[in-house]
């Protein structure tokens, strides 16, 4: 499961041959959440609103990265690093 990116103590991965639809994963300390990418909605898991609310911000504005990590991972290739939020 690569890690694509890490910021604020939250790391985002996308998992080798995982399910449809596209989506990445998230854990920050004991929370976990999975997000569609397409729609950059929660679709599972729990995570404080604020940490919830910062992931989905940097995945708006990275949408295209993500897909493009989704569709290297389910091809079997390793995904590029996705930036942190800026400060």
């Amino acid at each position: 499961m690569p890690e694509i990116c890490r910021f604020d103590g939250i790391s985002i991965y996308v998992y080798w041959s995982d399910h449809n639809p596209p989506h990445f994963h998230a854990e920050y300390a004991e929370f976990r959440l999975e997000v569609d990418i397409r729609s950059i909605s929660v679709t599972d898991g729990n995570m404080p609103h604020r940490q919830t609310r910062r992931i989905l911000k940097w995945a708006s504005e990275h949408q295209s990265e993500l897909i493009d990590a989704w569709n290297a991972v389910t091809t079997g290739q390793t995904p590029n690093k996705i930036a942190p939020p800026s400060r």
